[in-house]
Formats: C-alpha cells, sequence, structure tokens
C-alpha cells in the first residue's frame, strides 16, 4: 500500500480543526436519527404507561441539558438519546431506558439524588446514582479518581446489572462519536475502553458491543495500522470471495440433503482481532488464514451434533481443531460448536454451529436475559449466562470486602477480566472455569475461602504437583488442606485471579495488623517502664485511661489506641517519644513514677544510644518481626533490632556489616532485642563451601549434614564453568549455633571439603 493512498483515506483524521463545517453540514441528518422520535418507534415492547414514563424522563433530561453541547457541535441531548435507543435495542426495561436518558444529568447539571427519586422513583434514581463519576471529590491524581469512580460503578453494578449495561451503551455510543474530540483525549478514552470496558463487555457477554468496543479503541490507538490492515482485508475478500460463495451453496447443500433446516451466514474476523492475532504470533498478514468462517444456526440441541456430522462428511475436519463449547460453556455463558475444516482450496475455514437461543447470547450475553423476558421464548441459554454473570458480579463484592484501596481494587478486577480460560474439574466433577496460567491455588480460592488460607499441596489428576504448577483444561484438580496452615505471602506471585489475590492480600493484612498492634504494645510498655511508669488501662470502660488514650491519639494524630500501636509496632513512631509524651500526661494527672516499675525498666550498654526497653525474639518471622535474609541471625548471635518506618522490626547480628551502617545513619531507630528463653523452630544460615570436583561430592555434604540432623534448604554453585574446585552456597537448617558448629566440623572431615565456613555479609 502506497503511503499517499494511506495518506489520504486518514487525511481527515488529521484535519479535525476543519470538521465543524461538515459536522454543522451533517447535524440536521445526525439530529434527525437521534431524535426521540425515532427513539420512542423501538419502544414498543413497552407498555402504553412506561412509554409516558420514558418521555417524561426525556423531557426532564431536555431541560437538564438545555443550552449544553457536544464537541462535535450538536446538541448535547442526541447522546442520552443515543444511549437509551441502543438500550432499547436490548429490549431493557422502563428504569434502564430513564437511566440512559438521565445518565447525565447528577453529573453534568447538579441535578440531585433526592429529586430523582421524587419523580422518577428510588430505582431509577439508583441507576443514574450508579453512573456517576465522583468528580466532586478531591482525588492526589486523576488515576486515582477514575479508579474511585470505577469501583463505585461497578459495586453499584453488582447490585444491579442494568448499571453496566447502560454504561457500556453509553461508552459505545461516545466510542462511535469521538472523532471531534482532541486526539491526546481520544487517545485516552480508548485505552480505558481497550483495558476495562471492553473486558466488562466479553466478559458479559457481550460480543457485539466487545467487538465494536476494540475496533473503535483500535482506530483511535493506531489509525494508520487499521487504515493498512482494513484495505489488506478488503484485497483479501475479493480475492476469497469465489470460494466463500462455494464453500457456503455446498454447505446448504449438503444440509438440505439430509432435510435439517439452518441458517448459513458468514463471519469475518474485526480488524483488531487480526492485528492482535498478528502481534501474538508474529505473523504477516499473509499468514492468518482464519479471516473468514461461517456462523451456523438450527433448532435444536440435537440439531448441533448431526450438523457437526453433516459438516465433517462435507469436508475433512483439523485435528485438535474442535472445540465443544455446548458441553462445556465460556465463563460468559457462550455455547456453541467450533471446527476447522479443510476448504476445498485446502485452506482452513471455522465453522460454529449453535441454536438460536445460544446465538442470542453470543451476541447480546447478559442482556440476552431481556431480550427472552420481553419475547417469552425458550430462554434456558439466557439464564445461564445471567446466572454466569451474576457469579461473576458477586466475586466483585468479595473482592470489595478484602480491598479498601480503589487502586488496588482496579488492579484485583482487571486480573479477573483476562479473557482466556481453563476449565478444570473438581473431584466430585464440577467444572470450574479459571484464567489462563491459573494454579491450585486459585483453584482453591474459587472453591471457597476457607479451603484456600488453610492450602498446604495439591493433586492434578491424581498426582502431587508444587502449587504454582499451571492448570490445563480438562485437570481434575484436588486440594489438600490442614487447619493450621496459613496463607504464604509467596503465593501473591502465582495466583491470577483478582479473588484469590484479594484474599491473600487481606489475611496478610490482618496478620500485620495483630502482630504489629501486639508488637507496638510490648514496646511502649517496655518504653513507659523506664520512665517508672506502667501502662494505663485499654478497658473503653475506664473514664480516665480513655481520657488520657484519647489527649495521647490526638497528639500522635492516629484515630485510636489501637492504630497508634500499629504504628509503633512498624516503627511509623518511636516508642521512647511516645512514652515520654504520655509520662508526661499521666505525671499532670498525679501520676508519681514507681521505684519498682523503674528498676524493671532495661538500659542499653552504650549510654548515648537511645533504649526502647527489651524486645524478645522467639524465631517466629512474622509481619512485624523479621530475621534479616543479610545476616540470617540464629540462636547465640548477639543481635540487635532496625525498625524500619513501616516495615516493623528486622534484627541483624551485632556483627553484620549492613546493620551497622544501618546504625550510623539512624541511630534512633535501633532498639535491644535478645532472644526468647524457648526456642521451637529451626533457622536457617548460609554456609559456603570450597569443595574438590569428584564423583559423589554433593552425595557425600549431604550425608554429613544429614547426620548433623541437619536439612539443606537451598543449594546453589553458581554460574561459573566446572574446574577442580568448586564453591557451594548452602542454606542450611539449624537449632542455634552449637548447631551450626558440630555441622562445620562434621563438614570438614569430609575429604573433598577443602574449606568451609559461615557466610558473613
Amino acid at each position: 500500500m502506497g503511503f499517499r493512498s494511506l495518506a489520504a483515506e486518514l487525511l481527515p483524521t488529521a484535519l479535525q480543526g476543519l470538521q465543524r463545517v461538515s459536522f454543522a453540514a451533517s447535524a440536521s441528518a445526525a439530529v434527525e436519527a437521534d431524535s426521540f422520535d425515532a427513539l420512542a418507534a423501538k419502544l414498543s415492547y413497552l407498555g402504553k404507561g412506561e412509554q409516558k414514563q420514558v418521555r417524561e424522563a426525556y423531557k426532564f433530561a431536555d431541560e437538564a441539558h438545555l443550552g449544553q453541547f457536544r464537541a462535535s457541535g450538536l446538541p448535547y441531548i442526541t447522546h442520552p438519546i443515543a444511549v437509551a435507543g441502543l438500550c432499547a435495542d436490548w429490549k431493557l426495561d422502563v428504569q434502564a431506558i430513564m437511566a440512559a436518558l438521565m445518565h447525565d444529568t447528577i453529573e453534568d447539571k447538579g441535578v440531585t439524588k433526592t429529586e430523582l427519586i421524587e419523580r422518577f422513583g428510588a430505582p431509577t434514581a439508583d441507576l443514574v446514582d450508579g453512573l456517576t463519576k465522583l468528580d466532586k471529590l478531591q482525588f492526589n491524581t486523576r488515576e486515582e479518581g477514575q479508579a474511585e469512580s470505577f469501583r463505585k460503578m461497578l459495586l453499584a453494578m453488582s447490585r444491579d446489572v442494568r448499571v453496566i449495561l447502560v454504561k457500556l451503551a453509553d461508552r459505545l455510543h461516545n466510542m462511535r462519536t469521538m472523532d471531534a474530540m482532541a486526539p491526546s483525549k481520544a487517545q485516552r478514552i480508548a485505552r480505558e475502553t481497550l483495558d476495562i470496558y471492553a473486558p466488562i463487555a466479553h466478559r458479559l457477554g457481550l460480543n457485539e458491543v466487545y467487538r465494536e468496543l476494540q475496533d473503535l479503541s483500535f482506530e483511535h490507538l493506531h489509525p494508520w495500522r487499521r487504515a493498512a490492515l482494513s484495505k489488506a482485508v478488503q484485497r483479501s475478500r475479493g480475492y476469497r470471495r469465489d470460494i466463500v460463495e462455494r464453500v457456503q451453496t455446498e454447505v446448504v447443500a449438503a444440509f438440505a440433503k439430509q432435510k435439517i433446516k439452518v441458517q448459513v451466514s458468514g463471519r469475518e474476523k474485526t480488524i483488531f482481532s487480526i492485528y492482535r492475532k498478528m502481534r501474538e504470533k508474529h505473523d504477516g498478514f499473509a499468514q492468518v488464514n482464519d479471516i473468514f468462517g461461517f456462523r451456523i444456526v438450527v433448532g435444536t440441541l440435537d440439531e448441533c451434533y448431526r450438523s457437526l456430522g453433516v459438516l465433517h462428511q462435507l469436508y475433512k475436519p483439523v485435528p485438535g481443531r474442535f472445540k465443544d463449547y455446548i458441553a462445556i460453556p465460556k465463563g460468559n455463558g457462550y455455547q456453541s460448536l467450533h471446527t476447522t475444516l479443510v476448504s476445498p482450496l485446502g485452506t482452513p475455514v471455522e465453522f460454529q454451529v449453535r441454536t438460536e437461543a445460544m446465538h442470542a447470547v453470543a451476541e447480546k450475553g447478559i442482556a440476552a436475559h431481556w431480550l427472552y423476558k420481553a419475547g417469552d421464548k425458550d430462554g434456558s441459554a439466557a439464564a445461564d449466562a445471567q446466572r454466569l454473570g451474576a457469579m461473576w458480579l458477586q466475586s466483585l463484592l468479595d473482592i470489595q470486602d478484602e480491598t479498601r484501596d480503589s487502586t488496588e481494587f482496579l488492579e484485583h478486577v482487571k486480573i479477573d477480566l483476562f479473557p482466556d480460560a481453563v476449565y478444570v474439574f473438581t473431584p466430585k466433577s464440577k467444572i470450574l472455569a479459571l484464567p489462563r496460567g491459573a494454579t491450585p491455588v486459585d483453584f482453591a480460592y474459587a472453591i471457597h475461602s476457607d479451603v484456600g488460607d488453610h492450602t498446604v499441596a495439591a493433586k492434578v489428576n491424581s498426582e502431587p504437583v508444587a502449587l504454582r504448577t499451571e492448570l490445563k483444561s480438562g485437570d481434575v484438580v484436588e486440594i489438600i488442606t490442614a487447619p493450621g496452615a496459613r496463607p504464604n505471602p509467596g503465593w501473591l506471585n502465582i495466583v491470577r485471579t483478582g479473588r484469590a489475590r484479594s484474599k491473600i492480600r487481606h489475611y496478610l493484612k490482618n496478620l500485620e495488623q495483630e502482630e504489629s498492634l501486639a508488637l507496638g504494645e510490648k514496646m511502649l510498655a517496655q518504653a513507659l517502664r523506664a520512665e517508672g511508669l506502667r501502662l494505663p488501662s485499654a478497658d473503653p470502660n475506664d473514664d480516665a485511661a480513655a481520657a488520657v488514650w484519647h489527649t495521647l491519639t490526638r497528639w500522635s494524630g492516629n484515630r485510636s489506641r489501637a492504630e497508634l500501636m500499629v504504628d509503633i509496632g512498624l516503627g511509623r513512631k518511636i516508642a521512647i517519644i511516645v512514652a515520654k509524651r504520655l509520662a508526661a500526661q499521666l505525671i499532670e494527672l498525679g501520676t508519681r513514677p514507681d521505684a519498682v516499675t523503674l528498676s524493671l525498666g532495661r538500659y542499653g550498654n552504650d549510654d548515648s544510644t537511645p533504649t526502647q526497653g527489651m524486645v524478645f525474639v522467639d524465631g517466629r518471622d512474622g509481619a512485624s518481626i523479621r530475621l534479616a535474609p543479610c545476616c540470617r541471625p540464629i540462636p547465640g548471635d548477639a543481635i540487635t533490632g532496625y525498625l524500619g518506618r513501616g516495615e516493623g522490626l528486622l534484627v541483624h547480628t551485632a556483627e553484620c556489616h549492613v546493620g551497622q551502617r544501618l546504625f550510623e545513619r539512624d541511630r534512633e531507630r535501633w532498639i535491644q532485642v535478645a532472644w526468647a528463653d524457648e526456642l521451637d523452630r529451626s533457622f536457617e544460615t548460609r554456609i559456603e563451601a570450597l569443595v574438590q570436583n569428584g564423583k559423589g561430592v554433593l552425595a557425600q555434604m549431604a550425608a554429613a549434614i544429614s547426620g548433623a540432623e541437619a536439612d539443606i534448604t537451598h543449594l546453589d554453585m553458581g554460574q561459573e564453568p566446572a574446574s577442580e574446585t568448586t564453591e557451594l552456597r548452602l542454606l542450611v537448617s539449624v537449632r542455634d549455633r552449637q548447631h551450626l558448629a558440630d555441622i562445620l566440623r562434621v563438614l570438614r572431615r569430609v575429604p573433598t571439603v577443602l574449606k568451609v565456613a559461615r557466610h558473613k555479609p
């Protein structure tokens, strides 16, 4: 394709400043198409009284938007009318049509929700409110405001799916009429549509809307690429017209011979889907050979499978290209038989076989529910789509329960909108649809959050597998749980569903809060003990103590005593500073330091270093107390604690160079720590060994370590090519320093070990 032909085709897009003239010329036609009379002609499925209600809503919206114009120069009211027209095409009820007409009145014209309730009823007002962005609130960034508005809309949608149907109609009309908009704004809206709204349409089975939103977004994001592909498809359409007509004629004749009544129609891939396939497979246009296909609509389910036999007798099927989405529907309710056959010219052609009800769901998705309610036909497929849509909407509420941050919520929802799916089975043969790349952990949380929280292992097809294993369609997955098991932070790196990710994060946040609160209380009590005072009671019924805590939290900027303790435990506030402020309050109220309590306070050896009392470490890694990975302290080591800002207490060995550098830079954040008397777990430490290469070296070392009652948890041999000697780095699980010394002594007796020592950072 030449540059001039492309430039000629795309020139109007570049000359947006001159478009108002052409818009003005065609304004009358556009207004006529978007007039209320055009909408009224679509509302015959509503009763007379309902049509009167729609007319009242139109008059209200027309008055509200009087004097307001779109970027194209057309009256603004043409947009709500067009949105309502799209909703009428889906046969939505009167409340949804009214909401579509008034969907911008709260946001743009200052109409209150109370006013809408009084005039049109609470259900319609709730729909309009769910469609209203939170522009009146202040957010730190535009992205944060968008995320919060999106969360509001999705939560309204989870209560009433009509919210998202009206929103998708709104977005579709905006995308169709975006030529008059500034290119930068148009590209931002197109990107948002491609990332969020098109996947939602797909998730709800609205395939017509999904395809059009994708193509319109592609047109604004990559106009030159779309123009080039469009011309290539037009040329290809001309080349393949003969073969398409021949295949269609032969297929119709084959079905007539079998006396099966069918509707055969051609199907063409959208420009965007061709582009995406070229990108994914790194192919040129010539390599995309399934641009054209055929859709066959039959009367009954039995005829779907009979039709498959007719097609396979007519043309040879391509092995491995048959999919039965009737027996196992897609997650959005889509049902069809897919088969790829070899055409008379040797090119592959895809056929989709479905019933009329399945076809309605395939094109309209969850909106088919209203189509069948209006038409009084067999709506079993539409009911299935509605049920699956409701399941996904319920999952949004589950994610919301665990996620208070709007940006994080949007991230979880985007993950859940991943379109590809694998279909796996429970041991009782129940089918679950999960995103491609999902793991047994995703499967566990899809069953129930309690199953996910207590997962310890999994079996796939009766074979034990790692929890990070990717599931494949047809796998039978069994989850093994234990009462004491808890979610692992590492699971966040392997899960693919928003539900699993939000549940894990919610659990870890709660755990962090509980541990940090307990640590903060311990640290403040010990710091206050150094002042000769005890912590006031936490009993809310103790008025005097409650007044002290209220004054202290107002000084610290916290909302409650518990929040203050969490901040101390996480290192956001220094316990000794809070303790001195609390001591001053208590002394003002007449409390005197107690000599016995003062004697219990512990002080550091170095008087120049502030002390916050001794914290005892029992070795259990948690959210608030962690062992530093640089030096990996073990019982018997001299240790010290660094209170990171918002990171909890990090325990280093006293001789750790990393810890020493932190001490020089931030002395006031160091506190005294000591090992607890009772330690009921093992600890990992790193050792380095220089060994002589030879047969069985690793086996000899492993036997020696096992003989010393220890375990190797990790082994690293580096990337250097093999030579006479090799340096090994091992993580070994030990009880304490004495146990480590025994292991090193045993290893030094191994003939092939030349040198071995504990690693020091």
